[in-house]
């Protein structure tokens, strides 16, 4: 299995990268995180013979944004979208004229799945778990191939993140402030927070995303990064848009 970023800003787009969204490719499923502007990526990466999932955490803008590109990508086979329950009622405004080409006009079905009412049949291991944000969040967890990939972003520290990457072989995290920086009101991740997770879920590797895109405005930004989270746990990487990790 293979992690592709194809989106690591949180906000708005940069020189830097996109915003968020990242791609599991397996021997099975296509799986996506989010769907900010880096989806337009995709089909770079896809195999349109395979079941696809798209998660959502939530709906703020630069999570969501890239659904209105839907009618770019050509899936042939199963193709669910994963989310907060009530996600369909929320989408279903966004999704919609004036706005973009609403989900009943695309070429193909799309099949959604609101957890907190029953997880639905995926075909793979799945958890879920509120997360702490300004909105509600959910973190997941899936198992796969043998492997386990957590994926915890916008959220402030929480038990959460914890449970759903214990002993992962790859955590998913984001970094959306700076070394030292929190805002109680507005919860997200330092590199030190992002770590200390990591550390305490014994995972084997740590990926940060989800810059936000005011503060780190820069790759050396990211390397600091970094170079501050590996002090507490070794095994950090500093996500970039195209980077591509094995799991």
């Amino acid at each position: 299995m293979q992690a592709i970023f194809l989106g690591t800003n949180g906000w708005y787009d940069t020189g830097t990268g996109n915003t968020i969204c990242t791609f599991l490719r397996s021997r099975e499923f296509n799986i996506i995180f989010d769907a900010g502007t880096g989806l337009h990526k995709l089909d770079d990466h896809i195999d349109y013979s395979k079941d696809t999932f798209l998660f959502l955490s939530h709906f703020h803008l630069d999570h969501i944004i890239g659904l209105h590109i839907l009618n770019k990508f050509h899936f042939r086979k199963r193709f669910a979208v994963i989310g907060p329950k009530g996600m369909r009622r929320t989408l279903d405004r966004l999704v919609a004229r004036p706005f973009t080409i609403p989900f009943c006009s695309l070429a193909y079905d799309i099949e959604f799945i609101e957890l907190g009412e029953g997880a639905g049949n995926v075909g793979f291991e799945l958890e879920f778990l509120p997360l702490f944000h300004s909105e509600p969040t959910l973190g997941y967890r899936i198992g796969l191939e043998g492997c386990t990939v957590s994926h915890c972003l916008d959220t402030g520290p929480c038990s959460n993140i914890v449970k759903l990457s214990r002993n992962s072989d790859l955590m998913i995290a984001e970094c959306s402030f700076p070394s030292g920086m929190y805002v109680r009101g507005w919860p997200h991740l330092n590199p030190e927070l992002a770590a200390r997770a990591a550390k305490k879920a014994r995972t084997k590797r740590l990926a940060m995303t989800h810059y936000d895109a005011s503060i780190y405005r820069t790759a050396k930004d990211r390397l600091r990064a970094q170079r501050i989270a590996r002090r507490i746990f070794p095994s950090t990487l500093a996500a970039t848009d195209g980077m591509k990790i094995t799991v």
